[in-house]
């Protein structure tokens, strides 16, 4: 081969691999903006779905006293209905037995530290069995809703009424009756007019003593609380 056609060759060839070296490279560059793409479709169609926080704030009626699951107790039948329901909440049950609305006043900074994004009030009962003056019990809700809406001012705040039998006399029994749907119109907010409706004296839907619903006593309070809280559940 003489030097001109050689050269001819050499340039040739030079050519046809600059040409391939350049098609692998358009090639491999589509792809990746083809994958980065398809990254980027599938991380736009991944909705993050938050989950917001109801609290029951009680005493042994929310902690479900006497009962071997406390999941059956109101606050538990609750997250199996949002959950059956595609309702994205969380129930933190925070019912303590015995609590007084003094001992929630002390506990709910606490509480507090978590967010929420609606609180359910479940107190008083304890006090209305005590004889704890009814001026001491309103002070003590009154200022845990206070607090709850101080910290969290978007949350929505219900109050779960609470009615005693007549054994400290009429007057101090229609007081306390009488207490909760005045805080609720003081402040604005949502009220179960008798938590324990159709339950509180049935001896069949409560424990032994006479206080506390059993299982059956509780899936009542479920509906009881159901038909005031699902109209302020936000469907996702």
């Amino acid at each position: 081969m003489n030097k001109k056609l050689k050269t001819i060759f050499l340039s040739k060839w030079v050519w046809v691999i600059s040409i391939s070296i350049c098609l692998a490279a358009c090639g491999s560059s589509e792809q990746s903006a083809e994958s980065q793409t398809s990254d980027g479709d599938i991380t736009d169609s991944i909705e993050v779905q938050e989950v917001r926080n109801i609290v029951f704030f009680g005493n042994s009626l929310t902690a479900g006293y006497g009962l071997d699951d406390p999941s059956l107790a109101f606050a538990g039948l609750i997250q199996t209905k949002l959950d059956s329901l595609g309702y994205p909440y969380k129930v933190i049950n925070a019912g303590v037995s015995g609590e007084t609305t003094a001992g929630g006043n002390s506990r709910i900074e606490w509480i507090l530290k978590q967010p929420m994004d609606i609180f359910i009030l479940e107190l008083g009962g304890n006090d209305g069995l005590r004889g704890i003056p009814v001026s001491e019990t309103e002070r003590n809700l009154q200022e845990i809703l206070d607090k709850v809406h101080a910290k969290y001012p978007d949350a929505k705040r219900i109050l779960a009424g609470m009615q005693i039998p007549p054994n400290l006399g009429q007057e101090y029994t229609s007081e306390f009756r009488e207490l909760y749907p005045e805080i609720a119109k003081r402040n604005n907010i949502d009220l179960i007019p008798f938590l324990l409706d159709k339950v509180g004296g049935e001896s069949n839907l409560n424990l032994p003593d006479g206080i506390h619903p059993n299982v059956a006593g509780h899936k009542i309070v479920a509906e009881n609380v159901w038909k005031i809280l699902q109209p302020l559940l936000e469907k996702e």
